[in-house]
Formats: structure tokens, C-alpha cells, sequence
């Protein structure tokens, strides 16, 4: 059992190594586990169970210790800024025929609107509330708005 052990080792770090998706390791290491416990004479059945084991424990330890990783790294991209900003709709927007167009910060956006209507007019004001993959998704700001709201060019830059 110790040769399976070995090949199921060296399987597992090769995938591992070659994918870094954090996809095999735990196998890998149960797998070194399992070949400690065949060097020093433990039966099949204990061998499986040590594998098994030490599998599901790195496995834990793995995406507990990740979760942290990638919550303490994440770094909101740019395109993150223009959450809560105000913009005007430049083509209607239709989440019916999947069309609209919304200028916020001098940039151009595809976007839905949030409401089940799923229609904002060409020339309303709207707030983005989120972004779903490439578009954002708006809200119309129903009161009219006015130059001192900031909101009568929407960052457009001249």
C-alpha cells in the first residue's frame, strides 16, 4: 500500500501544482498521511481512515484560512466607485429588449434598471445601486434634480 500511497501523493501535488486551484492538496497531504501510517505497519482499513481524515481536516483548515486570505485582500476595482454615483441615461434603457445606455463620471455604461418596470427614459437622472458582471444596475431618481446636486453633467468632461 505504500507504492499506492506514494502515487496518489505525487498525483495529487502534480495536479496541485500544475492547476494552483487549490483543487488536490488536501488530497496530497492525506494521501503522505496514509504513506507515514503504511511505513510504520497500520492496516489497510486505518490507513484509508488516517487518509480520509486528514483530507477533510486540511480541507477545513484550507478554506478557513482562505476565506480570511481573500477577504483581507480584496481590493475594490474602479469600476466599484460608481456605486451610489449619479448618472443621466443617454439611450433609454428597456430591460425588455436589453438596451440602455447611462453616462456616469464621463464614462459610458451599459445598463438595467433595478424597477420591475425595467424602463428609464433617454435624459433621466438614475443612481447606480450595483453592478451585475459589465452593466449597471440603476435606479431613476424620481424628484428633479438640479446643477447644485451635482448631477446636470454626471462628470462629463468637456
Amino acid at each position: 500500500m505504500t507504492l499506492f500511497w506514494f502515487i496518489l501523493f505525487i498525483a495529487a501535488a502534480a495536479l496541485e501544482l500544475a492547476t494552483l486551484a487549490m483543487v488536490s492538496i488536501w488530497f496530497a497531504v492525506g494521501a503522505l498521511a496514509a504513506m507515514l501510517c503504511s511505513i510504520l505497519g497500520a492496516g489497510e482499513l486505518l490507513q484509508l481512515i488516517v487518509f480520509a481524515l486528514c483530507s477533510m481536516v486540511t480541507l477545513i483548515l484550507f478554506k478557513i484560512k482562505g476565506e480570511k486570505i481573500t477577504r483581507a485582500h480584496s481590493v475594490p476595482t474602479n469600476a466599484d466607485r460608481v456605486i451610489g454615483r449619479k448618472g443621466r441615461v443617454i439611450k433609454a434603457i428597456d430591460n425588455g429588449l436589453e438596451e440602455g445606455l447611462v453616462l456616469v463620471d464621463g464614462q459610458e455604461w451599459t445598463a438595467r434598471a433595478e424597477s420591475k418596470a425595467g424602463t428609464v427614459p433617454e435624459g433621466e437622472f438614475v443612481i447606480v445601486k450595483r453592478i451585475d458582471g459589465v452593466k449597471l444596475i440603476v435606479e431613476r431618481i424620481v424628484k428633479a434634480e438640479t446643477p447644485e446636486d451635482g448631477v446636470s453633467d454626471c462628470g462629463k468632461q468637456d
